[in-house]
């Protein structure tokens, strides 16, 4: 009976890898791994874009906004789409193409079993999580660093979906590299690999999304977990707490957590000065170690 149940287990993904399998030349080509990146981070971000664009229309969402005084103009939109494509087009391509040259991906015919699969991803989330922790935290206590590296992703004190990979080119590529290294390290069957891709993928999206919505991933998973949009948004917000990408057990470790409160105050001119206060910063990159 076990040995049933256990056969049973093993097989439930085998139709979703042989499914991958029947198209395995569009997935070994060098334009696959950008195209999957890009068409998923448009449409883990095309529900909060309509969202934005409703406004307080529907006012049943609007209503889970962290910033509902925060609009998102279309020029803002516009900005932050061609950054994306520039930063695909002109630095993720070529250095897809050198990696996927140095790292040839033999077929494995055999799918993992749901519990390898959940395992696995899991241990990447973990993992990136640290990575990212320490990354980030770098570039905010090194001011050089933040200056010419972070500052332009801080440029959106009030976070929307896009602004998720609105940043330099060398942020994208650490990050792209920090998460294909990630599955490697855990030396994770591909279907897992893809799994954590698409999760990491929305997970970014969420945390910069600007709504924290009865279903959010942050309020599924039980106990203060996962940090959520008000984690993050905090982040953009005070610059100085909440490093961690979506975990809270770093920050936490190192006291840099600092608990979102519920609801926003309603003070457009209080906005006005704290993002006024944030473009100066960036342009004279002025956080330091201590702070």
């Amino acid at each position: 009976m076990n040995s049933s149940c256990q056969h049973d287990e093993d097989l439930l993904l085998q139709p979703i890898w042989d499914k991958l399998h029947s198209h395995r030349d569009l997935l070994a080509s060098p334009f696959f791994p950008v195209m999957f990146t890009f068409a998923a981070n448009l449409l883990a971000c095309a529900p909060y874009l309509l969202l934005d664009a409703m406004g307080p229309r529907w006012s049943f969402f609007h209503q889970y906004k962290l910033k509902p005084y925060h609009s998102v103009k279309p020029e803002t939109v516009a900005r932050c789409l061609s950054r994306i494509c520039y930063n695909h087009g002109l630095f993720i391509f070529p250095v897809t193409l050198v990696c996927q040259g140095l790292r040839p991906q033999p077929w494995i015919p055999q799918a993992p079993t749901v519990l390898q699969l959940v395992t696995g991803v899991a241990l990447c989330l973990l993992l990136f999580d640290l990575l990212f922790f320490l990354w980030h935290l770098l570039h905010h206590r090194v001011p050089l660093l933040y200056r010419w590296l972070h500052s332009l992703h801080h440029q959106h004190g009030s976070t929307f979906s896009l602004s998720a990979q609105y940043a330099s080119a060398w942020e994208i590529l650490c990050l792209q590299l920090l998460a294909v290294s990630t599955p490697c390290l855990l030396t994770c069957h591909p279907l897992t690999e893809m799994t954590f891709f698409l999760l990491n993928i929305w997970l970014s999206v969420e945390d910069h999304c600007g709504y924290d919505l009865p279903w959010s991933t942050h309020k599924i998973v039980p106990f203060g977990i996962l940090g959520g949009a008000p984690f993050h948004d905090l982040h953009h917000e005070k610059f100085r707490c909440n490093y961690a990408p979506y975990f809270t057990h770093w920050d936490k470790l190192f006291r840099t957590y600092r608990k979102p409160s519920r609801g926003q105050p309603d003070n457009r001119q209080e906005e006005k000065v704290r993002e006024q206060r944030k473009e100066e910063q960036n342009r004279q990159g002025s956080v330091t170690w201590w702070n």
